[in-house]
């Protein structure tokens, strides 16, 4: 059962950004996250009380947890959501933040004492190839300077809390952490609202559908298989799936929106699939 953990992760996490989009032309990215969060922490507080985990938890858990959220649902959901709401293509934002299971790795070293072998740092270099490939570089697009710091940001919170998640925030129940994270990411895009933006939604069906799927299959569901892999096996390992996001992306990009897949794309796939077998395979 746990073998098809990574599958559907994968399959979840891809589809969330053919919905990003339709989001942020409805809505300012903050005010769309805060909602977002709002429901998830419902939902898993509702969870938690089904499954009879208490949410009263020690002071520092509630920090760890919290401050996850800050980092994950906060600075990379928001860095992601901003840059492409300010014109960041979509493909070069994907591939900043692709970057991060060969920054993982360099971390997870000497913070988390994993050992980084060989045969993971091949299969890095296989899966970010591949990836690039798939999302292509077009070096003559405008890359809107505030987009670019805002995806580097959110390559160091996806990475740092990925690390900080595996070293301190493993002695809750899923739903209780994730009670928290949320939480914490619906709190910090609140602040953002109130203090350096106007909120706006337009709660039209287009927008309600795209923020439905993400709150239901991706927070719920994409999300808690996360947490799930990074507290039982290593970060290193786990973050190497990330190299098929773009792929799988977009295989469903063109699946379900009619978008073109090249034989590059096809490539690309193919390669990255190489580079995640490779880093995770015993």
């Amino acid at each position: 059962m746990i073998r098809i953990y990574p599958l559907a992760f994968i399959l979840l996490w891809s589809s969330a950004f053919i919905t990003t989009k339709p989001i942020v032309d409805n809505s300012d990215p903050f005010s769309a996250l805060a909602f977002r969060f709002f429901f998830v922490a419902v939902g898993f507080y509702l969870f938690s009380i089904y499954s009879k985990n208490s949410i009263i938890v020690k002071r520092r858990n509630l920090i760890e947890s919290t401050f996850s959220g800050v980092l994950f649902h906060g600075f990379y959901l928001g860095g992601v959501f901003f840059s492409i709401s300010i014109g960041m293509p979509a493909g070069i934002a994907a591939l900043i933040v692709t970057l991060q299971p060969i920054l993982t790795n360099l971390l997870s070293g000497p913070i988390l004492k994993e050992r980084i072998t060989i045969k993971q740092w091949f299969g890095a270099l296989f899966g970010f190839v591949g990836a690039a490939l798939v999302l292509g570089l077009d070096l003559g697009s405008e890359i809107p300077t505030k987009g670019l710091i805002a995806t580097v940001i959110a390559l160091i919170a996806i990475t740092t809390s990925t690390i900080w998640q595996k070293k301190l925030s493993n002695n809750l129940p899923l739903s209780v952490s994730n009670f928290y994270q949320a939480i914490g990411g619906c709190l910090f895009h609140v602040l953002l609202v109130v203090f350096f933006t106007k909120a706006f939604i337009n709660f039209n069906s287009t927008f309600l559908i795209a923020m439905g799927h993400q709150i239901f299959l991706v927070s719920f569901g994409a999300f808690t298989i996360l947490m799930f892999l990074i507290k039982k096996n290593s970060a290193s390992k786990t973050v190497s799936i990330f190299f098929l996001i773009p792929a799988v992306s977009a295989l469903m990009g063109w699946f379900f929106l009619d978008e073109i897949l090249t034989k590059i794309d096809l490539i690309g796939f193919f390669i990255a699939t190489i580079g995640v077998y490779i880093a995770t395979r015993k």
